[in-house]
């Protein structure tokens, strides 16, 4: 296993790093977790999406945490969690690493907002756990086919070369900044919102040993993220979904989403992308300190 002993390089006030230890054979495959803690008041449990990390929600975080004690996990193998070779990046596979979290800390009366995988894991795993989840806000789900590769033409070579066999490995290890810059912000309706520290940090974390096999696994995992859509009409709890103007699923993606969740509210976004999180954290925010 690799273990990372290096720390952020980003402070959130308020907020400390922890860490999660696998207690049972079944929890080997996802290895050590590390997850942001900090606030006061009912949990509130962060998930975020593809190469990114707990950090994603900075931003977030200052907006809520006098009304939740939140929990901002790294997902198994990325930000600070451990790397486990050989372990499953499949849907499945995060959103029992999310299960962990809830349950090995043995939270209740939960609310669970995700942004994009992170929303399908916040979705699914409020499926599995009923009695525990009171609350879901679901930003920018990725759930449909294409994902990132909608996001821009560079996104789409990168995305198809680190998935193709032989050469993929080798591509998945070369990130120059400029390039990360160029995809991530192919997720931003105004690209100012992605900051020079964070997109530091990621590169960072990117030269973990071992991070470029999750990074091709993460990305490879679309097709899982499309088939958890079955376990949506599952989730108990109220469900809040929030869409971007600009972001990378098409309105036939929502309208789907909006007619298999009748119940659930909707929120648009004007002129926002899919990283709501970085650019907009007031519009969850105010989601989140509503009373439901």
């Amino acid at each position: 296993m690799t273990t990372t002993t290096t720390g952020s390089a980003i402070t959130i006030p308020g907020t400390s790093s922890r860490f999660l230890d696998p207690t049972g054979p079944g929890e080997q495959g996802a290895g050590r977790l590390r997850y942001l803690t900090g606030g006061t008041g009912a949990p509130l449990v962060l998930l975020h999406t593809v190469r990114t990390q707990a950090e994603h929600f900075r931003h977030l975080i200052p907006l809520v945490q006098q009304r939740y004690t939140m929990y901002a996990l790294d997902l198994p193998g990325m930000g600070y969690s451990q790397i486990v070779p050989g372990a499953s990046y499949q849907e499945p596979a995060m959103r029992a690493a999310v299960k962990r979290l809830i349950t090995q800390l043995d939270l209740r009366d939960v609310t669970l907002l995700g942004e994009s995988m992170g929303a399908v894991l916040a979705l699914t795993a409020a499926a599995d756990l009923p009695a525990r989840v009171r609350r879901v806000v679901a930003v920018n789900a990725y759930d449909y086919k294409g994902g990132i590769a909608r996001s821009s033409l560079l996104a789409r070579v990168i995305v198809t070369g680190v998935l193709a066999p032989g050469v993929g490995p080798a591509i998945a290890s070369l990130e120059p900044k400029p390039v990360l810059r160029a995809v991530l912000r192919g997720g931003l309706g105004d690209t100012d919102a992605l900051r020079e520290d964070y997109l530091d940090e990621l590169l960072k974390v990117g030269r973990h040993p071992g991070y470029p096999t999750v990074a091709r696994a993460v990305y490879g995992n679309l097709p899982s993220l499309i088939a958890a859509r079955s376990r949506y009409r599952e989730v108990r709890a109220p469900i809040h979904l929030i869409y971007g103007e600009k972001d990378w699923s098409r309105p036939s993606d929502r309208e789907a989403n909006r007619h298999l969740l009748p119940d659930a509210e909707f929120t648009r976004v004007p002129g926002a992308g899919h990283f709501i999180a970085l650019e907009r954290p007031d519009v969850p925010a105010a989601v989140l300190n509503s009373t439901p």
